[in-house]
């Protein structure tokens, strides 16, 4: 097996490319990662293409004599490139996917974003049969945008296409800094905007957890999934028969619950939390689909991912750097 890699040197990437060579079953897979504005060592296993993929050119020569696509390259909210990464360079490897007489699956990462995520009330949990809503900015329209096209190419032309649709993804101690009004704070909301400017101060220096509410006025229900159970599933879908042109939520089994996480650091760290309105809206990723059609299973729940991310030690040579907000 030869995998191309987008976005091969984000957090996603990265641990993909190690788990595959830390994978006995994988000895004989070779990695090509396509880098644009970082880039990392060449091994024997491990080969790098520079460029955008906005550029056929590069697009030819990453996939050449690739069998296996896994799709991670993305903008945020940046209007002036995300067309360019996602309807062109998306475009553009789809193009050399489909001509290539090596290529046999491609693999899609894309978001919950593109069904809205907290900002569109959903009556159910959301199954991959959720109409497409994106909520306002070009960030979420980019991921409507990218799961329309490699459906669109399957229908054209028959690819063998898979979408694990994630939602925000963590690591390390990104959970923790999601909860931050400090000037560390991994994504969004913004807390320190959502209170008084001597709120803030006072939940900065107390370690204080903020204590979402939905527009219904009830604890905030939010889904994530940690990265190694999305490269678990990547994993998975590179090679799963039932894979072929099917889309799965990837995420944990329940949604976070924000008064259970504010529980449970009073419980067991002793931090106090804060209760804040919102407008957003609670939401539940069902998963169901790939527990039944790959066989994959979330090994992090709510107290995996708070401990993991409260007790996660820091290396001096592994500083926090946010390539993007969220």
């Amino acid at each position: 097996m030869r995998i191309l890699v987008t976005g091969a040197t984000g957090k996603v990437g990265q641990a993909l490319i190690s788990a595959v060579f830390n994978d006995a079953s994988h000895a004989a897979t070779y990695i090509r990662a396509l880098c644009h504005n970082r880039t990392m060592a060449e091994t024997d296993r491990l080969t790098v293409v520079r460029g955008s993929i906005d550029d056929r050119h590069v697009c030819r020569a990453a996939l050449d004599g690739v069998t296996h696509v896994v799709h991670l390259a993305t903008c945020k909210e940046v209007p002036e490139t995300v067309m360019d990464v996602t309807v062109k360079g998306l475009f553009w490897l789809l193009e050399e996917f489909r001509q290539s007489p090596t290529a046999t699956r491609f693999v899609l990462i894309g978001g919950d974003a593109g069904i809205g995520h907290f900002f569109h009330k959903h009556p159910a949990p959301i199954t991959e049969d959720a109409p497409h809503m994106a909520y306002p900015g070009c960030y979420a329209l980019s991921k409507v945008l990218e799961e329309v096209m490699v459906q669109q190419f399957g229908i054209q032309y028959g690819i063998d296409w898979c979408c694990l649709r994630a939602p925000w993804i963590m690591e390390k101690d990104d959970f923790r800094h999601t909860l931050s009004f400090g000037s560390d704070l991994f994504g969004g909301p913004v807390w320190a905007d959502m209170v008084t400017p001597e709120q803030a101060e006072t939940c900065r220096a107390d370690g204080t957890i903020p204590l979402l509410h939905d527009a219904d006025g009830v604890p905030l229900k939010r889904n994530f999934v940690h990265v190694d159970d999305l490269v678990a599933a990547i994993l998975l879908a590179l090679e799963a028969p039932a894979a072929r042109q099917r889309l799965y939520n990837i995420a944990m089994d329940q949604p976070v619950d924000y008064a259970e996480v504010a529980r449970h650091l009073n419980k067991t760290r002793n931090l106090p939390s804060i209760h804040i309105k919102s407008e957003f809206f609670s939401n539940w990723l069902d998963n169901s689909r790939a527990r039944y059609e790959l066989g994959w299973r979330p090994r992090y729940d709510l107290e995996k991912l708070i401990e993991a991310s409260w007790t996660y030690d820091r290396a001096a040579d592994d500083p926090r750097r946010v390539w993007y907000p969220g």
